[in-house]
């Protein structure tokens, strides 16, 4: 059954059909084949299901959110004011990218709106300054990686609603990651600049600096509502989300004046259109998902690779394997559907923290963005830069090695990530 039932979706996916339909055909054939007692409204039962949490109304508000923010000015002041802070530093603009993706990522939440935002504008300003083309675009590439682990983030949602986790104490978790990427990436960073002897931009003054830092005052607000809304106990993280629309709303048409009254229905259209994507990929990934686990290819899969009693180590290197090497082929959030229920008996029974486990998985999901062949981060940068494939990739590997390495040390040291969330749970 499993067999047949990967077989169909791999012909599929090269017959060039969208990610829905492989999922979709391959759990109607297994129904049909393998389990003729069973209804077929039973499919259609778990994809209602599976889009039914209350929790997933905050993934379509953050994508709008995010839409709002792409189009206005919020991404260029948060440029602006990193890069008054540590443009004049060796290596700086490019200390700045990364800074800058992570705060415009605690805006929106997306890694492709990143790579838009913030690849946009710094993009001609690195190249202009000495960097080379291919470590540029790896650079935003990656660092557009962290909108999946700096909360608001539509990976953590999408795991916590599947596996029962807190999203919450996932948000917490993915900052100390978070800040240990944007550590790293500056490493590299500098010495790049050093090797290459990229020049230093002016120093601004402090003048300019206070300028530039108020002029953001509104666009960090947004990570102030997220982190600070919810663990202030003000709203929960749905709540939080349909608070941030309205701010990006109130931010960009009435402060800044950056969009229009008839600009709305286009980002709302386009936010539907994306959203309609995501929760049909979701509705048909529960479907997927709820076959495997009435046919009990969890056990069956878990049994077969030897992981019954298998190290609490040695599960976490197997789970950490198994997503890095899906999501560099499959979309993401479908990976997600099916790979967590097939883990979660695994999880439970070797006593590993579910946050922790989101956190990496999120992470190797955030690898995944940016890593060949299908990386979306990849793609979106092949449109925006207008360059082709090959060049875009090129300086990816490492970067994606610092990624693998910060993966490397959450497993023996899991209070970088979970320090956070045991603080605030006192």
């Amino acid at each position: 059954m499993t067999l047949m039932m990967l077989s169909i979706m791999l012909l599929l996916l090269l017959a060039g059909f969208p990610m829905m339909m492989p999922l979709l055909v391959a759990a109607v054939m297994a129904l049909l084949i393998y389990l003729p007692d069973l209804t077929p409204h039973v499919l259609v039962q778990q994809m209602i299901g599976g889009v039914k949490p209350g929790a997933l109304i905050a993934v379509p508000l953050f994508i709008l959110a995010a839409d709002i923010i792409t189009r206005g000015h919020s991404a260029d002041r948060l440029v602006d004011v990193v890069m008054r802070f540590m443009g004049h530093l060796r290596g700086g603009m490019a200390i700045s990218v990364t800074s800058a993706c992570a705060l415009f990522g605690a805006v929106c939440g997306s890694t492709q709106a990143t790579v838009v935002a913030v690849g946009g504008a710094m993009r001609p300003r690195m190249l202009k300054s000495g960097y080379h083309d291919n470590f540029t675009m790896g650079l935003i590439v990656n660092a557009a990686d962290l909108a999946y682990l700096i909360p608001p983030s539509i990976g953590m949602i999408i795991y916590g609603v599947i596996s029962g986790t807190s999203i919450s104490a996932l948000f917490l978790a993915g900052i100390g990651p978070g800040l240990l990427v944007i550590s790293l990436f500056s490493l590299y960073c500098v010495w790049y600049a050093h090797r290459h002897q990229i020049p230093v931009e002016p120093k601004a003054s402090w003048g300019e600096r206070l300028f530039a830092l108020q002029r953001a005052t509104w666009p960090i607000g947004f990570p102030v509502i997220v982190v600070g809304g919810i663990y202030g106990g003000i709203f929960s993280p749905t709540e939080s989300a349909a608070i941030c629309v309205l701010y990006a709303l109130v931010l960009e048409w009435l402060v800044f004046r950056s969009i229009k009254l008839k600009d709305i229905y286009d980002i709302a259209l386009s936010t539907g259109a994306i959203t309609a994507v995501v929760f049909i990929l979701i509705a048909a990934g529960a479907a997927f998902s709820w076959i495997l686990s009435f046919a009990q290819i969890p056990q069956q899969l878990i049994a077969a690779l030897g992981l019954e009693q298998a190290s609490s180590l040695t599960v976490l290197l197997a789970i950490n394997i198994a997503f890095f090497l899906g999501c560099m082929f499959v979309d993401s959030i479908v990976v997600i559907l099916i790979m967590v229920p097939i883990f979660a008996p695994l999880i439970a029974s070797s006593g590993l923290d579910p946050v922790l486990v989101g956190v990496l998985i999120t992470l190797q999901v955030a690898i995944g963005a940016a890593t060949p062949p299908f990386g979306c981060n990849i793609f979106t940068a092949v449109a925006i830069f207008q360059r082709p494939f090959i060049e875009v990739v090129r300086g990816v590997p490492v970067f994606l090695l610092l990624l693998l390495l910060v993966t490397a040390l959450l497993i023996p040291f899991p209070q970088i990530a979970l320090f956070l969330p045991k603080l605030a749970a006192g």
